[in-house]
């Protein structure tokens, strides 16, 4: 693919999609072609609001719509599998909401069809494309704190959430991990990667869905992970990584950060902040403009945001969840591919 604009499909018509399609209405060579909702009103007024010119009141007018490139999933992850499942059968590449899928299952059946089909597929963790976290990273990687021995997270909303509210709602697979722990575990597997064990608690909802939990990640190398997810307290969404040399502190928003403080043994610490040039911190455009990177370069998938790394990501959440006693309507027993 050359320099033309990407034409993108957007399927759901929520707040997220909303963001999203704010976002990239504000990149260069991006253009929407088609929204589409099981409500043909909710995707008219989509349409009308963003300027797109075809609404469809069925996702499978959509995937078959030969003029999309890439199609962003934004239904709730109950709804990954088949949204995402039926645009890439039909041929669309797909960048599709996180968490992935409700569990590591799904998220496989993704990316084999992917691979069957020759399409592109990215989970959108955003974090992982955002130039702060990046540059964050690289400073871990090359040995900047030494050797990890621990990382913290925690991202919790304080609610209440009523009985009825999504957050709560089992069959979309509500509960504070998938929505919001999502972030701190990907965040602790973006520097060291799938654990060796995992322990978790948690508090659950009438519903049987978690209110909040609590996860103990370790590796063989010794590394701890400390995270904490939660709707049931707004939480200071900070993140810490402690090395053998020294320490990386993120403040609020560690998902989408301003900045960090680096803390070297021995040396006056160091603040890195982000580029005002590249935008709000809640911008979302940085895993657009990846997305529309790979498909110029013929990639199926992102070097940022690795199949392997989300499947990696969604078996240590099958993990927790089977600690935890967290289990979706319909869904077959969990497997801990995770050993602990």
């Amino acid at each position: 693919m050359g320099q033309q604009s990407v034409r993108w499909g957007i399927l759901a018509t929520g707040g997220i999609a909303a963001a999203f399609a704010a976002d990239l209405v504000d990149l260069p060579d991006a253009e929407i072609v088609a929204v589409a909702s099981r409500r043909r009103e909710s995707a008219e007024a989509f349409a009308e609001r963003f300027g797109v010119t075809r609404a469809y009141g069925d996702w499978e007018s959509l995937a078959a719509d030969p003029d999309i490139d890439v199609v962003y999933v934004a239904t709730p992850h109950a709804a990954h599998r088949a949204a995402a499942g039926l645009c890439l059968t039909a041929g669309r590449n797909v960048l599709c909401e996180k968490a992935f899928t409700l569990n590591a299952r799904e998220a496989g059946e993704l990316v084999a069809l992917a691979k069957e089909h020759d399409r592109f597929l990215m989970e959108a963790m955003w974090m992982y494309c955002n130039p702060l976290v990046r540059r964050l990273k690289a400073l871990v990687d090359d040995g900047a704190i030494g050797e990890v021995r621990t990382v913290q997270a925690d991202f919790g909303l304080a609610g209440p959430f009523p009985a009825a509210h999504r957050l709560r709602d089992p069959e979309l697979g509500g509960g504070s991990l998938l929505d919001l722990g999502v972030y701190p575990v990907s965040f602790a597997q973006l520097l060291l990667g799938e654990p060796d064990a995992v322990a978790a608690s948690a508090v659950l909802s009438p519903e049987g869905v978690d209110l909040q939990t609590g996860a103990l990640l370790s590796w063989e190398s010794g590394a701890l992970a400390s995270l904490h997810c939660s709707i049931a307290g707004g939480t200071g969404t900070t993140a810490s990584v402690t090395g053998s040399l020294g320490r990386i502190d993120v403040p609020a928003g560690f998902f989408h950060p301003e900045r960090f403080v680096l803390h070297r043994d021995g040396r006056d610490s160091e603040e890195f902040t982000a580029d005002p040039a590249d935008g709000p911190r809640t911008s979302l455009r940085h895993e657009a403009a990846e997305v529309m990177r790979a498909l110029r370069a013929g990639e199926r998938e992102s070097p940022l945001v690795p199949l392997d790394g989300s499947l990696a990501v969604m078996r240590t959440l099958d993990a927790i969840r089977e600690r935890i006693g967290v289990r979706y309507p319909g869904e077959a027993v969990t497997a801990a591919a995770v050993a602990g």
